[in-house]
């Protein structure tokens, strides 16, 4: 029986390879840079064969190693690069069905909106049967999607929004304890442009965008600080957390001038960061670089940096929330018991209050338990619990200690609770 098995998976694969020929055969590619919010520049190697003639024919070794370089440069942005489309192991799964039909040039065709009339390189190779080349191609990648999407290999935005909602972001600048966030947007022209860039991919993606461009806005921090026990300022992280947003991007830009013979030169380097704001983890992090220009302006050459990273890090924020909504929404909960309770007290408090959580919650993870405050990660089921005062009231309802838990603050993502003396 072993025999027959072995014989079934060799005959399986002679089939694979025999009929599944529209897969590119190269599949060497490099990014060169995001050209927009939709298209990326990709430089691909194709293989071109010639399987008609005993002698190959320089026209089909041409043709064929073209189309096997379009190819190649749609595989890299849907499965190969360091932040493919294609993440999940789902996806994968799905794409394997429809890949054979995926790759046939004339699909392939429809997702090129520019390739250059030249080759970067061209070489034969096996004694002149066979031909590789080195060419650029543009790729649209909101068209990958939208196939994709009609593929059923990915789930569309709108379902997950219908259900979920959308994550919430915020992009806000890196900034020290001299001067707050909201004061470098407003006050330097180029912190103000990036924020409009990342912004505009983010838009570009169907995210939902909080621009935290109100002063007042800050007034919150002091009440979320004091809730934290103490920390360290963070600015972006504590104006993320008062928003209530899921994510928050923060970004650093820097812009170097130097002459090279009588001309002054400019290039710009960009730092991009995105972080889970409940639990502060970092989700991706990227650099991006402009080319170095004369006469150049500071807007042109930051669009220009910005949109080198921030393309690879919206990639990342789509698979982390992807990854978080099999197990729920999540929240940060934060509950302070009343000095009034000495530590023993407060400790059996604590533990009454984590199996209230628990009760609500498809997965509970502890962040900090101190003396008198208990910080802590939910994911909770939406269809159980729509609203997050539901959520509250079930916590209150479930709880059985000393004492009562109140509300201190809601928003959309963060609870703040307390229990004191009844």
């Amino acid at each position: 029986m072993k025999y027959l098995y072995g014989f079934i998976l060799v005959f399986s694969i002679i089939l694979h390879t025999t009929f599944a020929t529209n897969l590119p055969r190269a599949r060497e590619a490099t990014l060169i840079e995001v050209s927009s919010p939709t298209e990326v520049l990709i430089k691909a190697a194709g293989l071109g064969i010639d399987k008609k003639h005993s002698k190959p024919k320089a026209a089909v070794l041409d043709q064929s190693a073209n189309d096997d370089a379009a190819k190649t440069a749609v595989w890299f942005v849907l499965i190969g690069g360091s932040d493919p489309l294609i993440q999940t192991e789902k996806e994968k799964v799905a794409f394997q069905k429809i890949e054979e039909a995926f790759f046939g040039i004339d699909n392939i065709r429809k997702f090129i909106s520019w390739e250059a009339d030249y080759y970067d390189k061209r070489l034969k190779t096996d004694g002149g049967k066979s031909l590789k080349i080195e060419k650029s191609f543009k790729i649209n990648k909101a068209l990958l999607e939208e196939y994709l999407v009609n593929k059923s290999v990915f789930q569309k935005f709108t379902n997950i929004s219908a259900s979920v909602g959308m994550p919430t972001i915020m992009v806000i600048p890196e900034s020290n304890n001299d001067i707050a966030p909201l004061d470098l947007l407003t006050q330097n022209p180029d912190i103000k442009k990036g924020a409009e860039v990342i912004e505009a991919y983010l838009s570009a993606k169907q995210f939902s965008v909080v621009v935290p461009e109100q002063q007042q806005v800050l007034q919150e921090l002091s009440s979320t600080q004091f809730a934290l026990g103490g920390s360290d300022d963070d600015y972006s992280y504590l104006l993320a957390l008062s928003i209530g947003s899921d994510v928050y991007v923060s970004y650093n830009i820097s812009i170097s001038t130097r002459i090279v013979g009588t001309s002054d030169v400019k290039k710009a380097v960009v730092g991009c960061r995105a972080y889970e704001t409940t639990t502060g983890r970092l989700l991706g992090t990227e650099t991006g670089y402009s080319q170095e220009r004369p006469s150049a302006t500071n807007a042109a050459l930051i669009e220009e940096a910005m949109s080198d990273a921030v393309d690879k890090v919206i990639s990342r924020i789509i698979n982390y929330w992807k990854t978080d909504l099999k197990l729920g929404i999540q929240y940060k909960c934060i509950i302070n018991v009343s000095n009034v309770f000495d530590s023993e007290q407060a400790e059996e408090i604590i533990f009454a209050v984590g199996d209230a959580c628990k009760s609500v919650a498809s997965l509970l993870k502890e962040n900090t338990v101190a003396d008198h405050t208990y910080d802590i990660s939910l994911w909770v089921n939406p269809e159980k619990y729509p609203a997050v005062s539901d959520i509250y009231r079930a916590i209150k309802a479930s709880y059985t200690g000393e004492g009562i838990v109140k509300r201190v603050s809601i928003s959309r993502k963060l609870i703040l609770l307390s229990v004191e003396e009844e």
